[in-house]
Formats: structure tokens, C-alpha cells, sequence
């Protein structure tokens, strides 16, 4: 037995996937292509009235967004579901008004973008079509949350139907979930539970707003909740990352300042401020955040379901895709990662199970999910795209490495101090991909071929 094969079978008997490590300082790269090749409008925003512009959300109120109440303290004591779940309240179905399905109205000083997404976001019934071609370049903090759920699917794109549908659907989850833990803890899968229980505190180690307790058993009823109704695919590590971007998204719609303290640098005052602002939110905000987190995961799922049912033959298949692909685009690594004994399933299960997510920061993730919702099968086939840009932004570094160093490099990508640049940057490689090979299943095969030469 070779040397890199031994190294190679040590290595699949390691269970060190989860491990980050700053390793290597990424390289400044123009962009492949402008990312105004994607305008949506020609038509001028500036003209459009906005003093007597209606809400989008058909009420009787007019505050959008309450000032945070002073903190309150939390109780995190407390371990039983079920006395947690006495502090929900049917009024959660009210028709107050919140920043779920709003739109602010931009100032004149607002960028042309602002302006833009305000317009298409204020129709009585929204043009999708619009919505997706502008949400490709990046969606505005503010409008996020309100543009998610739409893309998604969660909110009815008629403006008229959009307060019925989140109130049945809110009250829907919060009857689940006094159904489920009425009868306490114990009366639980424990399995299921007791795994939950242990991945949630490890989810998204760098955003310290994960690491809160409350938002940890929030976290912890919603997982508990799908893996229940969902038996043929069931919980798997992975799921609870791909529901800290949508909870994270809907809390800065009412906290907008928690973007200035999620830094995994934060100083404990920093953290006692982000436990503050957490503390502010009364429980009805919390439990209509945990049920659109909810149905939007379930929405995201439903999409890439055979990604999590037995044998995951969706992550296969994309595995396979990628190689292939690698093969075509940069046949000199692809023949290194061969002689070095270099599986790819050994380090694409993860970016395929996890959507990149334990790769980049979490603004990343939310900046990329922009653009994966405007995608058509955005999670699933444009996901391949970007994994293969990813892997071959660093083909020089990976040509210089053995089978030990490219595992290393490849679990702990250079990718700490990335920003918005950086993502559109592999958004838009990942793009050209798409637009030459997409479709091309002989591409495919003749890269198979060339590859085993």
C-alpha cells in the first residue's frame, strides 16, 4: 500500500471535518464580470411617489417598527419545553404590525437599489420575475427579510392575501409546538432530542447571537418540530445551519443594530449589549420569528430533499457533478487531487450537506443565499457551480500541496476575512459555469474521460 494511500485511509477514519483554522490569506482577483450585467430596471425609480405610499401589508397601523423595550431578564434556568411554551399566546396571530411583511420608505438620499426594491416591494402583487433579477445582486439589509419570505415562497406575492396567510401559519407552528411539548421533555424522541440538544450550541460558533440561550431553545423547538414531521428524511447535522440565516435575517428586521455585535472577536461587554438587545424582544416577536425560520427551512428543504433521506443520493450526485466539471474546466487539478489520492467526496459532502456554511462567516452565507433564491434550483445544481468556483480559486495553493496539506487547506479554507466582494466574485465565476456547461452532459462525459486518462 502507497504512502498517500495510507495517508488517505487515516484520514476518512478522522472526524475532524469541523475544525476551522486560519491557514492562508486569499489573493485579490478582478471580477469576472460586472454584477450590472444583471440590472433589472430601465425604467427611472426616482418620479415614483413616496410620501402617501401604502404599506404593503393591508393595516390599520402605522408604526412599522417599535424602539427596542428596555432589556428583560431571561430565565435560562429553565429546561422544561413545556413551561416555555405557557408564554406563547394566541396573540401572536394578531394583526399588529410588524417588519414581516413591511417596506420602509426610502429617503431621498437612498441609493438607486433602495429605490428599486422599495418599488417592486410596494405593488399590490409583486412580479416575481422582477424580485428575483433584482435580489441577484444582493438585497438591502432592510428589505431582506420581507424579500426572503417572498422568494421563498412563504409569503403570498398578493399583497391582500399576505396577513391571513402568516397569521394561519404562524398559529399552525405554535399549535405544533404546544402539541408536541405539552407533555414535557420526557415525553420526547430522546434520540432525536438529545442530538438536537447537542448540535445547536455548536452552530455557527462565530456569530455569538447563536450562542444566546434564549435563541439556542428557540433553535432547538424548531428542529425538533421539522425532524418530527418529516420521518422519511429525519434530523441529520447539517439542518441546523441551514436555519441560522433566515432566524438571523427576520431578528435584524427588528434589531437592526445586532449586525454591529456578531463578530466572534466580541468583547464580553459586547456580549452582555447582544444579550441585551436578544432580551428586548418580547415573546410574540420571538415565536413569530421561530415560525417563519420554520416554514422557510421546511420550504428550503422540500427543494433538496433527497439531500437528506437514506444514502443523501442528491449530495451523491452532486458530488459526482463536481468532479466531473473540475475535470473539464482545470484538468491539471484534477489529475493532482487524483494522484494524491484525493477523494472529493472526502471534503464536498460537507459544502454540499452544509451549503458552504461551515466554509464562510455568516454574513457571507446570507450575502450568497441573495443570490441562490433568485437562481432557479439556487441550493441544488447553482450550488455545484459555486462549489466548483470555490474549490478552483485555489488551484495554485492546492497543485503545491500532498494528500495531508490539501485536506488541511481544504477543512479550513482562507476565507475568514472575506467580504461582499469576495462572494460576488465567486457568485459570478460560479455564474460563467453555469452559462458554458449547464446542459452539457457530453462536456460531462468527455471531462469523465480525460480525467482517467
Amino acid at each position: 500500500m502507497s504512502s498517500n494511500t495510507r495517508n488517505a485511509a487515516a484520514f476518512r477514519s478522522q472526524s475532524s471535518f469541523w475544525k476551522r483554522s486560519p491557514a492562508f490569506t486569499p489573493t485579490e482577483v478582478d471580477y469576472a464580470f460586472s454584477s450590472d450585467m444583471l440590472d433589472a430596471f430601465d425604467e427611472p425609480v426616482a418620479s415614483l411617489p413616496l410620501k402617501n405610499q401604502t404599506d404593503i401589508r393591508n393595516t390599520s397601523h402605522t408604526t412599522e417598527q417599535q424602539q427596542p423595550k428596555s432589556p428583560t431578564t431571561i430565565d435560562t434556568t429553565e429546561s422544561s419545553a413545556q413551561t416555555e411554551h405557557k408564554t406563547r399566546s394566541l396573540e401572536n396571530n394578531s394583526n399588529e404590525t410588524d417588519a414581516t411583511t413591511t417596506s420602509k420608505t426610502p429617503s431621498t438620499n437612498d441609493d438607486p437599489l433602495m429605490r428599486k426594491f422599495h418599488a417592486v416591494l410596494s405593488t399590490s402583487n409583486i412580479d416575481l420575475e422582477q424580485l428575483q433579477k433584482l435580489s441577484w445582486k444582493g438585497i438591502p439589509a432592510e428589505y431582506r427579510g420581507t424579500a426572503w419570505r417572498l422568494l421563498m415562497g412563504y409569503l403570498p406575492l398578493n399583497a391582500s392575501r399576505r396577513e391571513l396567510t402568516v397569521q394561519r401559519k404562524r398559529k399552525e407552528y405554535d399549535d405544533w409546538v404546544g402539541q408536541t411539548f405539552s407533555r414535557g421533555e420526557d415525553a420526547l424522541d430522546r434520540t432525536l432530542w438529545h442530538q438536537i440538544r447537542i448540535d445547536v450550541p455548536r452552530t455557527s460558533p462565530g456569530s455569538p447571537i447563536f450562542q444566546n440561550q434564549r435563541i439556542q431553545r428557540s433553535l432547538e423547538r424548531a428542529l425538533y418540530c421539522w425532524a418530527a414531521r418529516h420521518p422519511a428524511s429525519g434530523y441529520v447535522q447539517g439542518i441546523n445551519d441551514l436555519l441560522t440565516p433566515f432566524y438571523y435575517v427576520f431578528i435584524e428586521q427588528h434589531l437592526p443594530q445586532i449586525s454591529q455585535h456578531t463578530s466572534a472577536t466580541s468583547s464580553g461587554s459586547t456580549a452582555n449589549t447582544l444579550d441585551a438587545l436578544l432580551g428586548s424582544l418580547d415573546e410574540k416577536t420571538v415565536s413569530a420569528i421561530e415560525a417563519d425560520s420554520f416554514w422557510c427551512l421546511t420550504k428550503l428543504l422540500d427543494g433538496i430533499q433527497d439531500n437528506y433521506t437514506h444514502a443523501q443520493p442528491g449530495i451523491q450526485r452532486q458530488i459526482v457533478k463536481l468532479k466531473e466539471l473540475v475535470a473539464r474546466i482545470d484538468g491539471p487539478l484534477a489529475a493532482h487531487l487524483d494522484s494524491e489520492c484525493v477523494e472529493f467526496i472526502q471534503f464536498a459532502f460537507r459544502w454540499c450537506n452544509c451549503l458552504l456554511m461551515r466554509e464562510m462567516n455568516l454574513a457571507s452565507t446570507i450575502r450568497m443565499w441573495d443570490t441562490y433564491l433568485a437562481e432557479p434550483d439556487g441550493f441544488s445544481d447553482f450550488h455545484t457551480y459555486v462549489c466548483a468556483a470555490f474549490l478552483l480559486k485555489w488551484t495554485k495553493d492546492l497543485q503545491k500541496l500532498d494528500f495531508q496539506k490539501i485536506m488541511m487547506f481544504l477543512q479550513s479554507p482562507p476565507t475568514e476575512s472575506w467580504g461582499v466582494k469576495d462572494v460576488e466574485l465567486l457568485l459570478s465565476e460560479a455564474y460563467m459555469y453555469k452559462c458554458l456547461y449547464h446542459n452539457s452532459p457530453s462536456h460531462y462525459s468527455t471531462a469523465a474521460a480525460s480525467g482517467r486518462r
